[in-house]
């Protein structure tokens, strides 16, 4: 599955072909490096590991820094996998080959992209699950407003069931959304626009799969 590693810088919206104007993402999509090239005979599999970001030389373990130098290549702060690339991607099967983001997608595709979402701490039932609360004021409910009310069990689980509705940490998750399109690509800049939004901060990695 090929893809690409880039940085999301934001959201604006811009007119499609039909005059429409739809909210994208632009994301900084490489240029990527190849770091690692497997194949079936020595690893099993075939696939490419890239490399995405500057980082110093003094942050990168030793044992970072000999596999960086092997791909003729600086210390980079994000490597990512990416398995079974298509014969059509063999050129990219390279030791130190820069990939860019025209080689990999062209607009109208459909991809997936992979992101951190933002972390929100912990937080109570009416923002994380969407609760009503127990609601108005009357009969003495002054301090229930955003309370959970009754949770159902008492006596016969005697315990608390997996996957239950309660107060805790939100966000901060690995989420992957499913068929996004490519608007537009603009190559002199390495940037993608995606239809819609993406998970995670600005200047968050996202990992971008065809």
């Amino acid at each position: 599955m090929p893809g690409i590693i880039g940085k999301k810088i934001g959201m604006t919206s811009v007119f499609n072909a039909s005059g429409h104007n739809i909210a994208v993402t632009v994301i900084q999509a490489g240029p990527c490096i190849v770091t690692q090239v497997k194949n079936e005979e020595t690893d099993g599999y075939k696939a490419l590991q890239i490399a995405f970001g500057e980082k110093k030389e003094k942050n990168t373990p030793k044992a970072m820094q000999g596999h960086f130098k092997k791909a003729n290549t600086t210390p980079k702060r994000r490597l990512v996998e990416f398995r079974d690339f298509g014969t059509e991607f063999d050129t990219l099967a390279e030791l130190g080959k820069e990939i860019h983001v025209q080689d990999i997608f062209t607009e109208g595709d459909f991809i997936d992209a992979i992101g951190t979402s933002k972390g929100k701490g912990f937080q109570g039932v009416v923002k994380r699950h969407n609760f009503a609360g127990v609601g108005g004021q009357t009969h003495g409910q002054h301090n229930r407003l955003r309370a959970p009310g009754s949770m159902g069990n008492a006596s016969f689980a005697s315990r608390v069931i997996k996957g239950k509705r309660l107060p805790g940490r939100m966000g901060n998750d690995r989420k992957k959304l499913n068929n996004l399109v490519v608007v537009k690509i603009m190559p002199e800049q390495n940037l993608i626009l995606v239809s819609g939004s993406v998970p995670g901060a600005k200047n968050s990695t996202v990992i971008l799969q065809k």
